[in-house]
């Protein structure tokens, strides 16, 4: 089978900026992958690439098994892009602006069920005849997630989809982008929330400064980080000889870090010992944003 994304040796320069030094990536058919990285690092620029609205300076990209610069509309027909910036066209409604982005790719009347399908998933059947500019932001945003599925593209890439929206859209978002993820579309999501990319997507990418600098899947990711940590809040100061446990802390609240769950037995003793009341206890796992720290800084 062959990848749904295919990028080799890809450089992108911008003047005296090298934006991408030599991208080597290759998503499968049906994977939620993640493409994670801080500000500036390359991710918005790949898309970018991906989606024909740039050309390399040097390598290849190929979606589907298209090469987007020698088969653009067929690369770009098997794609569907939601931006991090809300632009819509301010003339149309709702059902208007889905049933035209579908028309752009060819798909006429027969497409309408699809159409009024993403209206109702995500949550937009009450403002399907409302104009784009009268919707909030929150609105707008589904309705621009909606836009880049409506021409049911077998790739979906999902670029900050979730930027500043209430709690009530993502759940609605996630729920109808897993279904779709299930039926076969390949997933690829940037996100600053690590928490999503934790819960949702199987492999992840790192990048930093136009390189990827970590690809595996989440669960190898989060093996990186050794130990668990674990919260206290004390009735007193913590006794001197668990302070080089000590993470972060200060009066009475203390984060330790533990190599092996068997310290959590030390601990209480020496807690014991001193005649410190434990008010309070959580065992806190590593979790992505740890290995994010370490891996991008």
């Amino acid at each position: 089978m062959i990848p749904a994304i295919n990028i080799q040796q890809v450089h992108k320069r911008f003047g005296d900026l090298h934006a991408l030094k030599g991208i080597d990536l290759s998503i499968e058919q049906g994977e939620f992958f993640a493409l994670l990285g801080p500000n500036g690092a390359g991710k918005s620029t790949l898309i970018s690439l991906l989606a024909g609205l740039s050309r390399p300076s040097s390598g290849s990209l190929q979606v589907m098994g298209f090469d987007v610069s020698t088969h653009y509309a067929q690369a770009r027909q098997a794609l569907g892009v939601v931006p991090q910036e809300l632009v819509f066209d301010p003339f149309f409604n709702v059902r208007e602006m889905l049933r035209f982005q579908a028309g752009y790719f060819g798909r006429g009347r027969e497409n309408d069920a699809w159409v009024d399908e993403i209206i109702e998933s995500l949550g937009l059947a009450d403002k399907a005849s409302t104009n784009m500019r009268r919707l909030s932001g929150g609105m707008k945003r589904r309705a621009l997630i909606g836009q880049a599925l409506a021409h049911k593209p077998p790739v979906i890439v999902l670029d900050e989809p979730t930027a500043g929206v209430d709690v009530e859209l993502r759940q609605t978002m996630w729920e109808f982008i897993r279904r779709l993820n299930r039926e076969g579309h390949t997933i690829i999501l940037t996100t600053h929330y690590l928490e999503e990319a934790e819960t949702l997507c199987s492999r992840i990418a790192m990048m930093k400064q136009g390189e990827i600098v970590a690809l595996d899947s989440t669960r190898n990711l989060l093996n990186r980080v050794p130990g668990k940590r674990l919260r206290l809040k004390l009735s007193a100061n913590l006794p001197a000889s668990l302070a080089s446990l000590v993470k972060e802390g200060q009066a009475g609240e203390y984060v330790l870090a533990l190599a092996d769950v068997a310290q959590l037995e030390f601990i209480l003793a020496e807690l014991r010992l001193a005649g410190v009341t434990v008010e309070d206890m959580q065992l806190i796992e590593a979790d992505l944003e740890d290995v994010f720290v370490e891996i991008v800084g």
